[in-house]
């Protein structure tokens, strides 16, 4: 994220508010007091995210704002307020939350730095000792947020952002009626999991458009020291501990315990292996029940144990006395055959396997290219084709800018719209551009308004981000895959929206070639 410097803040005033309605613009003033300076990005939910200024307070802020307000927006909002009341230095504070009905915004607080996503895709996976200290910051938070009753449900690498300072924040709380406690302490193992191998297991705590974690021949998460030499083998079982459903969740407070006792024999530059097995310390509450109920339990389970003991006595005499009785009911045979079967049927029943998504075919005629306000069209329509045509050599090569990997800061970006026909229900957006690096986001709409300025510009107004962007970290050639399609929706047109090039070598600035977009769907 840029730097917000003094000179931009004496600035503010000097050429006046300006003032419209529906999509913001840069120079804006929001409530007589927001200035907007500049678009950052669009995060996860398809909000825009400003950079802006507090023109009573001098101070910097961001501009959390969703274009339209209303009904839409008040999900966003009522997070906001409750994240308002949660005062953390590991969370980023929230200022104002405003509705306009044509369109909301949330300011909060401006943190410089980037995120953790940023980081990782930009210089690769962490040392172990800095991603410990990340996740027990971000896990000291949640312990905030879960305190007041609150749920946080969006702990992703996009939201942890790391300032300048070396602060972790924690921001943008959306919690929806699927999020809970558990799912955000279980996010904490897939932000370790990043952390370490810069991949997120999206099956294990949400999908997301950052590479999914390695995984083997059965589909189960590769363990980050099988990815990655290094890793001590105590945070290595944490990780996957947190990200197992088998393995009951601990409490954000205990996780926190946990980390820090990690984190601290990292400053004092102890062996991991040295700090002895997971112990999660229960708050006081837990513990005094915990020792109240312990004596009792011993007991019950010794007991248990005796009557066990003599049942398999009893069951064993029988069974030496009915051996060769092929005559008796319960013999041997019969009972064979009924446990091959197993009780509930399974080995006769087994679960319908889950289907798999299967590549859809793309002509010529279903895509075309979408320019954003600020750019000229002038690029040849059939290069559209290029990028559905099943050949890797062939590609839409994108101009060269200078100045800024945003499009020269020309423009918010480009992209493919990919039109069905009809709604489909779809999985998974695969990229292939020429080098990797290049940042792209997922959006969905509900109509074509046309292949002109116009249209394009009503386009990226209309069509909502359903994906964050992440592209692979691979020098050579990028590959990305972008998710967060609704399972239980289908979609007619899907937008592939390119918002930032790569450093290409070959030439002075900005520069990749898109060569193949393949769409998924059952």
């Amino acid at each position: 994220m840029t730097q917000v410097g003094e000179g931009h803040e004496t600035a503010a005033d000097e050429a006046g508010p300006v003032m419209t309605f529906g999509a913001p613009t840069a120079g804006e003033v929001l409530a007589e007091r927001y200035q907007l300076e500049e678009h950052v990005n669009n995060d996860s939910a398809g909000r825009q995210v400003w950079r802006g200024i507090d023109v009573i307070l001098r101070r910097a802020v961001a501009v959390v704002l969703r274009h339209p307000g209303g009904d839409s927006a008040t999900e966003m909002l009522q997070a906001a307020v409750a994240a308002s009341r949660v005062i953390h230095p590991n969370l980023a504070g929230v200022y104002d939350a405003i509705d306009e009905q044509q369109r909301a915004y949330v300011v909060r607080e401006w943190v410089d730095g980037e995120s953790l996503r940023e980081l990782v895709v930009a210089d690769g996976p962490l040392d172990p000792a800095r991603a410990i200290a990340i996740a027990h910051s971000v896990a000291d938070a949640l312990t905030a947020v879960h305190a007041t009753g609150m749920i946080h449900g969006n702990v992703h690498p996009g939201s942890v952002l790391i300032a300048d300072d070396g602060r972790v924040v924690l921001a943008d709380a959306r919690a929806d009626a699927a999020d809970s406690v558990e799912s955000d302490v279980r996010a904490v193992g897939g932000i370790l999991y990043f952390a370490l191998t810069g991949h997120w297991p999206h099956s294990e705590v949400g999908g997301h458009t950052l590479p999914d974690a390695n995984r083997d021949s059965t589909g189960n998460v590769t363990a980050p020291r099988q990815v990655r030499a290094g890793i001590p083998a105590y945070l290595d079982d944490l990780t996957m501990d947190l990200l197992d459903l088998r393995v009951a969740a601990p409490a954000s407070d205990a996780l926190t315990a946990e980390l820090g006792r990690l984190d601290a024999a990292a400053e004092d530059d102890e062996e991991f292996e040295d700090v002895g097995p997971l112990r999660f310390v229960q708050s006081s509450a837990a513990q005094s029940g915990e020792q109240a109920k312990s004596a009792p339990k011993i007991l019950l389970g010794v007991g248990a144990l005796i009557v066990i003991a003599i049942v398999g006595l009893i069951f064993g005499i029988r069974a030496i006395n009915n051996t060769g009785n092929t005559d008796d009911p319960g013999s041997q045979t019969g009972n064979t055959a009924a446990g091959d079967t197993g009780q509930d049927g399974s080995a006769d029943n087994p679960p319908a396997p889950a289907a798999e998504p299967k590549k859809i075919k793309l002509t010529a005629d279903m895509v075309r290219i979408v320019d954003a306000p600020g750019g000229t069209r002038d690029f040849d329509k059939d290069d559209a084709a290029l990028t559905v045509d099943g050949k890797m050599d062939t590609a839409w090569e994108l101009s060269y800018y200078k100045g800024s990997p945003r499009f020269g800061k020309l423009k918010d970006g480009m992209g493919i719209l990919i039109n069905l026909g009809q709604p489909r229900a779809l999985s998974d957006v695969r990229v292939t551009t020429s080098l990797g690096g290049v940042g792209m986001e997922l959006r969905t709409g509900t109509s074509d308004p046309g292949d002109s300025a116009e249209g394009d510009k009503k386009l990226l107004q209309q069509f909502q981000k359903v994906g964050d962007q992440d592209s692979a970290p691979n020098k050579n050639a990028g590959s990305t895959q972008l998710l967060s399609f609704v399972p239980d929706q289908k979609y007619q047109y899907v937008l592939v929206f390119i918002t930032e090039l790569p450093r290409n070598t070959d030439t002075p600035g900005f520069q990749a070639d898109v060569n193949e977009i393949e769409l998924y769907g059952y």
